[in-house]
């Protein structure tokens, strides 16, 4: 069945569900034929799709809104029996940074926008499994789709087990766009507008390229990801292939939600401010006191969390702040305040992802100015990194992460992304070793204890 497009006419929906005995993760990944998908959040459910029975694409300034028309048009065509909640069908999918298409390494198969329906979903929740299975089209019918679901389901429980964790490949070369000395230009000249009164906060990113042993077992890393990061907001977005091109996946663990809407509710995090964690509980308990301590970071976390507020108060009833704590990951801890909103009416997450994207957590302030700076400063195309990735259901309610702590794999090649915000005390060597530091998630993935660090 070919991919839906948003010019498509004539659309309809089927969906069936049926619950199955919970396989490994892994191994439904690793059967999975491509494009492939994953998400899985701290108290969400955790799905691995496969195939694209739909998928909507959009460019440019309007692709919120186009993204947004087309799912609402696609859902209402629907015949959807899911048995439950978690099963139901949802488009997963995001965003490039920018408003303009990126075409450069490594985002050329990555439009400004992209959702799938995937053909066959696999849904772990509270130690319960489904299958599901989606056709849109003329053609779509409910015992087709019933026939494929009795026979995906007997696939899926027929998978053998995915043994042991693969080691990871091995990384054997590196390249960084930015060098150290263009980097302390960049920031120093980043501080110099933030003196003058030009911006008042902006985030630089850098992107590392590396060379691997291997291809990247992406079920192993993903599935480590979740072991080590199970706070945080797993990810995998497969795009089609160009002409001559290996497949190319965008995958991570973030900690930052973008935004969650159910009904009326939506929240959201600012989480800004970051520090490492100590070799002991004693220093890993100083380094989380200087932090909370300190000035810089404090000043910073608190623009990223009045933005936010006032972003929402448009459209809500009431906005509250939770109290600012440590949020501890593996390799580094950040400040973190949760942020809830109560809608004054009913607003489809996109709305919300459209009016939030991007926070100064991973653009700056005043908006526009610190989008000129990062162009004119970063050497390399952001594309999906830093940007909402996520998923949509029927109500319009979804949520979307920040794809941070991510990285694109192709074939035996990986181009990692990291960034920090520049506020006008920031120290480039500073900023330069948190970046490094923030590189650890995905670079732990990717080496092997024997190469050179």
């Amino acid at each position: 069945m070919e991919p839906l497009r948003t010019d498509a006419a004539g659309t309809h929906l089927v969906s069936r569900s049926v619950p199955v005995e919970p396989p490994s993760f892994r191994a439904v990944l690793r059967a999975a034929d491509t494009p492939r998908t994953v998400w899985g959040a701290p108290e969400e459910a955790t799905v691995a799709g496969e195939g694209a029975a739909a998928t909507l694409t959009a460019d440019g300034a309007g692709r919120f809104d186009t993204i947004r028309n087309a799912a609402e048009a696609l859902f209402a065509s629907g015949d959807v029996h899911a048995g439950t909640e978690a099963a139901r069908p949802r488009l997963f999918g995001g965003f490039g940074f920018h408003t303009d298409s990126t075409t450069g390494p490594p985002w050329e198969d990555f439009p400004g926008a992209r959702f799938v329906f995937p053909r066959v979903q696999v849904t772990w929740v509270d130690g319960d499994a489904w299958v599901t299975v989606n056709a849109v089209g003329p053609e779509a019918t409910a015992e087709s789709v019933e026939s494929r679901l009795a026979e995906e389901r007997g696939r899926i429980e027929s998978l053998p087990d995915a043994g042991d964790l693969a080691d990871p490949p091995g990384v054997r070369n590196r390249r960084r766009t930015t060098a150290r000395e263009d980097w302390r230009e960049g920031v120093e000249a980043a501080v110099d507008r933030i003196e003058s009164g030009d911006l008042q906060k902006v985030v630089l990113a850098q992107a590392l390229d590396v060379d691997l042993d291997g291809d990247l077992p992406l079920p192993d890393v993903l599935a480590r990801l979740g072991e080590r990061y199970p706070d945080c907001y797993r990810f995998l977005v497969e795009p089609e292939p160009g002409a001559g091109r290996l497949q190319a996946s965008l995958f991570g663990a973030t900690p930052e939600r973008l935004v969650s809407v159910r009904g009326r509710t939506v929240e959201t995090d600012a989480l800004a401010g970051t520090t490492g964690r100590g070799e002991t509980p004693e220093e890993d308990e100083w380094l989380a006191a200087e932090l909370a301590e300190d000035d810089k970071n404090a000043h910073e976390h608190q623009l990223v969390a009045d933005t936010i507020k006032e972003q929402l108060a448009p459209f809500a009833a009431s906005v509250s702040a939770g109290p600012r704590r440590i949020r501890r990951l593996a390799t580094v801890q950040h400040l973190r305040t949760p942020i809830t909103a109560t809608l004054d009416r009913a607003e489809h997450v996109l709305s919300l992802v459209e009016a939030l994207h991007p926070t100064p957590a991973v653009g700056g302030l005043p908006p526009e100015r610190a989008l000129e700076t990062i162009r004119e400063t970063e050497p390399f195309d952001r594309g999906w990194y830093a940007a909402p990735v996520g998923w949509i259901d029927a109500a319009g309610y979804g949520t979307f992460a920040v794809a941070l702590r991510s990285a694109v794999a192709r074939g035996d090649t990986a181009t990692l992304f990291a960034g920090v915000g520049i506020v006008s005390d920031s120290d480039p060597d500073g900023e330069w070793d948190e970046v490094q530091l923030k590189y650890r998630p995905i670079l732990d993935e990717l080496e092997r204890e024997d190469d050179g660090r």
